[in-house]
Parts: C-alpha cells; sequence; structure tokens
C-alpha cells in the first residue's frame, strides 16, 4: 500500500506547523475531541494542537508497518483505522479497531522499539502527529495525560491477558461469545441492549479468536435463532446482553 497526498500538501503527505492551507482545513486540525486531552487548558490544546504534524490517508493505506522503526505516536482526528499482524504465510490477525478520539503508536514512542504491529486506514483518515520526544515532552508537562496514558496501557494489558486466558482456556463456541459481549459493552449498552452499528464481518471476528469463518457464521446463527441476536441491515444488535454473560459463566464454572 502507497500513499496518496492530500492536494496541497508536501510530497511526504504532511503539513508542518504554520503551512498555507484552506481555513475550513485548518479548523479541523484540533485535538480537542482527543479523549487523552480532554483535561487540558484550551490554550494548551490550541498550542499542542500547533505542534503536530498532520496527515490525511486514504481507505485501506497503510499507516505503519510491522517492525518499522518510527517512534511518532498517531491522534486519530477523523476516521478509523485497523491494528493487525500478518504472519509470513499472509494469514492476518486482527488485534483492533480504533476511531476517532483514540492514538496509537505509543508504544515504540515510549520503549523505543520497532512496531509491534501494522495499523491500515479504514476509512478516509485525518491523524496528527508527535515525535517520541514531543509525546514525552507532553507526558512530563501535563499529569493528566501522563495518567490517561498509564491507564491506556493497564487496560490494554488486562484486554490483551484476557484473550490469552480465553484462547487457552475457551472453546471456539463461547471464545465468539466473549467477543460478542466484548462489542456489547464497547458500544455502548442500553439496559440489555446494545447496537453495533459498525458490525465486523465473520471473516474478521474470525481472526480476532483464531478460529475460521464458517465457525463464527454457525455460532452467530445460533445466537440469532435464539434471540441473543438481531440483524437489521447492516446493523447488529445484541438484544440480550445478560444472556452472553452467563454463556461465558457458565463455562468459566464462576
Amino acid at each position: 500500500m502507497t500513499s496518496n497526498p492530500t492536494a496541497g500538501e508536501d510530497p511526504a503527505g504532511i503539513h508542518p506547523p504554520g503551512a498555507a492551507e484552506p481555513a475550513a482545513r485548518r479548523a479541523e486540525r484540533t485535538l480537542a475531541h482527543v479523549a487523552l486531552f480532554r483535561d487540558l487548558a484550551p490554550d494548551a490544546l490550541e498550542a499542542l494542537s500547533a505542534r503536530c504534524r498532520w496527515r490525511r490517508f486514504s481507505s485501506r493505506e497503510e499507516i505503519l508497518r510491522y517492525g518499522d522503526e518510527t517512534t511518532d505516536v498517531f491522534f486519530i482526528v477523523r476516521g478509523r483505522v485497523r491494528v493487525t499482524y500478518y504472519s509470513l504465510a499472509g494469514k492476518e490477525v486482527m488485534f483492533r479497531d480504533l476511531s476517532a478520539g483514540e492514538l496509537f503508536g505509543e508504544m515504540s514512542a515510549i520503549d523505543g522499539e520497532p512496531r509491534s504491529a501494522s495499523v491500515i486506514a479504514l476509512t478516509d483518515t485525518l491523524l496528527a502527529m508527535l515525535t517520541a520526544t514531543q509525546f514525552w515532552d507532553v507526558l512530563r508537562s501535563h499529569e493528566a495525560v501522563n495518567a490517561a496514558v498509564m491507564r491506556r496501557l493497564a487496560g490494554l494489558v488486562r484486554g490483551l491477558t484476557m484473550r490469552v486466558v480465553e484462547a487457552s482456556t475457551l472453546a471456539v463456541r463461547s471464545r465468539i461469545h466473549a467477543e460478542m459481549l466484548r462489542l456489547a459493552r464497547a458500544a455502548t449498552p442500553v439496559g440489555n441492549r446494545a447496537v453495533i452499528a459498525k458490525r465486523p464481518t465473520h471473516a474478521e471476528i474470525a481472526s480476532r479468536i483464531g478460529t475460521h469463518r464458517e465457525a463464527v457464521t454457525r455460532e452467530l446463527n445460533q445466537l440469532l435463532r435464539d434471540g441473543v441476536l438481531e440483524k437489521h441491515g447492516s446493523v447488529l444488535v445484541v438484544s440480550d446482553i445478560a444472556a452472553l454473560e452467563r454463556m461465558i459463566e457458565d463455562v468459566k464454572g464462576d
């Protein structure tokens, strides 16, 4: 996948701070909606936004590649990206999708090691970028941002630990239930229901939990028949979150 710079950008597709550009485009170049910076004062937020480099990526364009030795940190201002890994045989292992307001690349900025996964744009995407040095400056200068980064990393470790436990102890059917429960909780449930507007394909779910698409299709069809799931066009509704929780608790012996 190759870069496709937007007209008016430099050959690398990057706008340095202060570069001339249309007013409408300048207006969207703010970190105001990035969760990590929600507690910053307006003047600090404006100054930090001005320090960023900005870049647009087209859908399916590669942003980072596994093993790259770059250390920039990326903040998603608009669009969605996928964090993934490709084996030497070409098998794709999907880790997670990230939406506007989230970040990625911070691990290489913190430890200086090569990239641990690839990242591709799922939609047209606008990213703000800080160098590792700038990112460390922010962590030292803003205690609230530092704390938010630590909470984020702790959450990633907990999530990956749970996935390892599930892969080691649960049958495929139960791993599918656990993944649907994760999707439901991430979709901000209302009562016992959750609407998954951006539902993944069966192949994507299979990649996330280490199985094949046919197994996912069979189990999701069963959940539809049981009334645990509902499908309305491209929208998937988890109509009984409690039932999914019971299924997982039963096999774990809780």
